[in-house]
Formats: C-alpha cells, structure tokens, sequence
C-alpha cells in the first residue's frame, strides 16, 4: 500500500460486505475498497464474485456461500478479525396478497432477509466484542417502516430487520461497536426483476421516475462507516426525491 492509500479513510479496515454479486453489494464493495479497506465477497454466484476481485485486485477476496446457510457464514468469519461488516443480502419475491401468497416464497424471504441478518451477525460479533470497536451495517429498506399492498411477508421480514438493529443496539451497549441500518425507497437493482420474474414488468417498477442507483446507497454505507470513532450514524433512510411513501411515487408529472 502506498503512501496516498495509506490516507484512505478506511485503511487497515477488514469489510465483509454480503450479497456482493449485484446491485447494493457489489457497489458497496466497490465503495469500501475505494476508501482504503480490504474487502471479503460473499454471495452464491461464485463467478460473480470472481469478477469483482479481478477488478478490485489484491484488497480483495471472496466466498461463494449462502446467508441462510449458518454454518457456512460461520466458517467465513471463523478465526478471522473483521472489523467492518456489511449484511446486505436480501431479496423479495412476489407481491400476491396473504391469502394467495406462495409459502417456498415466504421461506426464501424470511431465510434471507431475518435469518440471513441473524447468522451473519452472531458470526461477526465476536471478532467485532473481543477487538472492542468496529462497524456492523444492516440494509433495511423504507418497507420495513411502512408497509403497501402485496408486500405483507417482505414487509414483515424488513420491520424484522429494523427490529434486529434496534435489539442490538441494547445487547451491545457499552462494545463500542457501532451498529447503522441503512433503509433506501425504489433503488433500481435486479431486485424487482427476482421479486417479479418477468423484466418487462421490473421495468415498469421505475417507469417514469428516477429511482436511487446502488451507488447512491453505497455511499450512504460508506458515509456511516467512515465517521469519527465517537460517532454513531445510527439509520440512515434514502428516498429517490419522486418518492414520497412506499406507495406514493411522482411519475412523468402525474
């Protein structure tokens, strides 16, 4: 490392970054590394993953693993002493009414999206308690503080998120770690394309309006983590200016 990394604000910082094969990770990846930190990919599609160390170069390393998988993140963060994690893996599918909702769909939410949150912080936190200081990231999004049609178990399962950040907070008073959910409206990623199944209508998703990019919330997440020790940006909420609620969204002037 040179002497201009070595004034990067996050020099000599070890990030985790989950989910990091597309859209919020990946930028967020990109953004870490950027600002000084080595950085540990983690997400199924090895390939993937594979690609963004190429292209980040030696402050980059990866592991082809699933959040849902307790046992495999714990073997990621087994030994090792990171100290700047970021639980980004997430996803919804489908936005059938309750009565009508496929249950496999409810299963991979609640798996990923609670349980995925779950694993990867109890792996981190002991590496995170013993060095007394460190970053733990959640991404939430705006439908864990206000629910709309159709969203029912994904809305359930980011109010879950927020609530996990909430009862950190309390369990780890006095760590010194610092805990940031980071809850962003529309943001156009493959998200809508896994939720939907169909890419015409991710598309109509952002039909009209200019939705938040991965970057935009990546540099939310990098903001929060590069702050002075003392400081603790605690929740972040990014709204795409034409958003105004989970359901009201301005569209070509209308």
């Amino acid at each position: 490392m040179n002497a201009q990394q070595d004034q990067l604000p996050l020099s000599g910082r070890r990030a985790v970054v989950t989910g990091a094969s597309s859209g919020i990770g990946r930028a967020t990846a990109r953004a870490l590394a950027a600002a000084g930190a080595n950085v540990h990919l983690v997400a199924r599609r090895k390939e993937r993953l594979l690609e963004l160390v190429e292209e980040l170069g030696a402050c980059a390393s990866c592991s082809a693993a699933d959040v849902r998988d307790a046992e495999a993140v714990s073997e990621i963060f087994d030994g090792q002493s990171y100290d700047l994690v970021v639980a980004n893996a997430g996803l919804g599918k489908g936005v059938a009414p309750l009565h009508e909702g496929d249950t496999d769909d409810w299963a991979d939410m609640i798996d990923t999206n609670v349980k995925g949150v779950l694993h990867t912080a109890r792996a981190a936190l002991p590496a995170l308690r013993a060095a007394g200081h460190g970053d733990l990231v959640l991404l939430g999004s705006v439908a864990g503080r206000q629910v709309y049609p159709g969203g029912n178990v994904y809305n359930a399962s980011k109010h879950a998120v927020r609530a996990i950040y909430e009862a950190l907070r309390l369990d780890e008073f006095g760590s010194g770690i610092r805990f940031t959910t980071v809850d962003p409206g529309l943001v156009e990623t493959e998200f809508s394309l896994v939720r939907l199944g169909d890419q015409d209508a991710a598309d109509r998703v952002y039909d009209g309006m200019t939705p938040l990019t991965p970057e935009d919330v990546a540099d939310a997440i990098r903001y929060a983590v590069t702050r002075p020790p003392h400081v603790n940006i605690g929740e972040i909420v990014l709204w795409p200016t034409e958003q105004a609620s989970t359901r009201d969204v301005h569209r070509n002037g209308h």
